[in-house]
C-alpha cells in the first residue's frame, strides 16, 4: 500500500471505526485512541496489507483492540461500577434511542459487535466474519440471538417506559 492510499483509507473508513468503536466502548476519547492506534498498526504494516483489503483490515484491527480494552478495564471494575450505577438509576426514558442503547449495552460483547457491525455498519455476514474471525454461520447466529434479546427487551413495558 502506497501513502496515497493510506491518505485515502483513511478519508474513507476512519468515520466509520469511529463509530463502530464508540458504539462498542461508550467513550469519546477511547473511540478516538482506538481509531489512532488503528491506523498507527496500519502504518506498521502498510507495506503487507494490500489496498483492497484494507477496509477489512482495519475493521478488525478495531475489533480486537475494542475487545482487548472492554476485557482490561472489566479487570480493573470500571464497567461494572459504571453499569451499576446506570441500572440503579429511576428516571424513565422516552427516548427510543436512549432505550436501543440501553439494551445493545446489556448484550454479551461479541453478540454486541456482529450487531452494530451488521445493522450500523452495513456489514455482509462474510465480511462480519472476516472482521471477527468468526465463520458465516456463527455470525448470523450471533445476530439472530442479539435481535431476539432486543424483541423480547422491547416486549417488556417496564424497559421502554
Amino acid at each position: 500500500m502506497t501513502g496515497e492510499e493510506f491518505n485515502k483509507s483513511v478519508d474513507l473508513y476512519a468515520d466509520g471505526i469511529y463509530r463502530f468503536a464508540l458504539k462498542t466502548l461508550k467513550d469519546q476519547e477511547k473511540a478516538k485512541d482506538t481509531v489512532q492506534d488503528t491506523y498507527e498498526k496500519l502504518w506498521v504494516k502498510h507495506s503487507e496489507v494490500s489496498y483492497e483489503k484494507v477496509k477489512s483490515y482495519l475493521f478488525t484491527t478495531a475489533y480486537h483492540a475494542s475487545i482487548d480494552l472492554i476485557r482490561k478495564e472489566k479487570k480493573k471494575g470500571e464497567f461494572e461500577s459504571s453499569s451499576m450505577l446506570e441500572t440503579s438509576s429511576n428516571e424513565h426514558y422516552s427516548d427510543i434511542q436512549e432505550v436501543l442503547s440501553r439494551a445493545v449495552d446489556q448484550l454479551p460483547e461479541i453478540q454486541k459487535s456482529v450487531l452494530l457491525l451488521r445493522d450500523y455498519e452495513g456489514y455482509s455476514y462474510e465480511e462480519i466474519g472476516e472482521i471477527t474471525g468468526l465463520n458465516e454461520s456463527q455470525v448470523k447466529v450471533y445476530i439472530f440471538r442479539a435481535r431476539l434479546f432486543l424483541k423480547n427487551y422491547f416486549v417488556s413495558i417496564e424497559n421502554v417506559i
